[in-house]
């Protein structure tokens, strides 16, 4: 009825000429089993520590841990502020959670300030935690994608519009020249 034939097939995870064959009753390793060279690993989290002072923005596409003193915006994708850490500017992450103090705004999809937080600026998340002790001074505001959205701030300007703080002009009754270049 049923005829077993080996096969081999090429594992999606592994490189190109490599087979798995596996027999009856035999177990078939995960993908956490496999080797490590199959698989790619998340990088750990960048460390600044206590005695570390940066002036200057930091990017990064993975986490961040900050036990230092950062003057500069921090984009991350998990950025952790330390009990000891201090920031002066925007944080802007998927994830913040905040142990330490920051002096400027938290962007994030998921902001915490857990009990030894201290927060001096505004929060704009899509879903926050405070646990109690924490000192927040600012405003909250929730929108669906923070560490994406646009400031708000003034509508944008039409093109040509006046610049802000001058009176528009009256439109002149004097036909103006115009000129083409062919």
């Amino acid at each position: 009825m049923f005829s077993k034939t080996k096969t081999s097939e090429t594992d999606s995870n592994q490189k190109a000429g490599e087979t798995f064959k596996a027999k009856v009753g035999e177990d078939v390793p995960t993908v956490s089993e496999m080797p490590a060279r199959t698989q790619k690993a998340k990088p750990p989290p960048s460390i600044l520590a206590s005695d570390l002072k940066i002036i200057g923005d930091i990017r990064t596409s993975g986490d961040i841990n900050i036990e230092g003193e950062v003057e500069g915006n921090i984009h991350a994708h998990l950025l952790t502020i330390g009990e000891s850490a201090t920031i002066k500017g925007e944080c802007n992450a998927d994830d913040v959670v905040v142990h330490g103090r920051v002096v400027g705004k938290v962007r994030g999809l998921k902001v915490r300030l857990t009990s030894n937080a201290r927060v001096e600026g505004d929060i704009i998340h899509k879903t926050i935690a405070i646990e109690s002790g924490a000192h927040f001074d600012g405003s909250v505001q929730r929108q669906k994608d923070p560490p994406n959205a646009k400031p708000v701030g003034s509508p944008p300007k039409a093109p040509g519009s006046p610049p802000p703080g001058t009176q528009p002009q009256a439109p002149s009754t004097q036909p103006q020249a115009t000129s083409i270049k062919t």
